[in-house]
């Protein structure tokens, strides 16, 4: 088999981490109540509304292995008893601050240096995602700049396919012309992203344990079992050499 030339990165717990911060979580929170005109304590309404009826639409979501529009999330699940043509209007802000309710979310350590490296060395770089809202990545991108390494990033929010859906990989192989076979998915979660690579096809996976990540370890099956893990990003730049021109696109 030729050698992989492409390689596709989860966002959460891989890419990006989350940072704690109450501070920063609690202004998100409070822009939730203030996009819907809700005036309740802030904290309160968020644990006591938002977060039951999200854990519903996730439950939905995870079954169907799909990713609702904006504005159809939050008149249908999140907020259907507020005023809909406020909460459409507001419905990728309110997304945007749902995020960022769960705290901050910073790149992992080496994961920009790692990503200009493998992009130097000649690899075609991607970002497959689950995640609620479209404009929050894109921001991102440009300004850690960023956005022009990755040929393609494919969004649940965008394309409406969550992992392990294989059609959101597909649709990150036809944007980016590979071959599956000489493609490389790196993910930490081994039920969605290892199983999902795999049966789009894709050549070869890995699995992300961060030594300081919080959530115990999935379990590994016959069915999810990565080719290898790796403990932190820069091991990314030990398993993928230099390409050859010939092993490039």
């Amino acid at each position: 088999m030729k050698r992989v030339n492409t390689i596709f990165f989860d966002l959460g717990d891989t890419f990006r981490i989350i940072h704690k911060d109450e501070a920063y979580s609690t202004a998100a929170r409070q822009e939730i109540c203030d996009l819907l005109g809700v005036t309740e304590d802030a904290n309160e309404y968020y644990t006591e509304v938002i977060e039951p009826r999200y854990d519903g639409y996730r439950e939905w979501a995870l079954k169907y292995l799909c990713e609702a529009p904006e504005k159809e999330l939050w008149t249908r699940w999140l907020a259907y008893d507020r005023p809909r043509e406020l909460v459409e209007k507001n419905a990728s802000a309110l997304c945007y601050a749902y995020r960022k309710s769960k705290g901050e979310r910073v790149v992992t350590d080496g994961g920009i240096e790692v990503t200009k490296e493998l992009f130097r060395r000649g690899y075609t770089l991607a970002i497959v995602s689950d995640l609620v809202g479209t404009h929050e990545v894109d921001e991102w991108l440009e300004k850690d700049g960023l956005k022009p390494y990755f040929k393609s990033v494919q969004q649940s929010s965008v394309c409406l396919l969550r992992k392990p859906h294989p059609g959101i990989y597909y649709y990150a192989l036809e944007e980016c012309g590979a071959d599956p076979q000489r493609t490389c998915f790196v993910g930490d979660n081994l039920e969605r992203d290892i199983i999902g690579a795999k049966a789009a096809g894709l050549g070869m996976t890995i699995g992300v344990r961060y030594p300081n990540k919080a959530k115990k370890p999935q379990e590994v099956t016959p069915e999810n079992r990565p080719d290898r893990f790796i403990h932190h990003f820069n091991e990314l730049l030990q398993i993928f050499p230099e390409l050859s021109e010939e092993d490039r696109l």
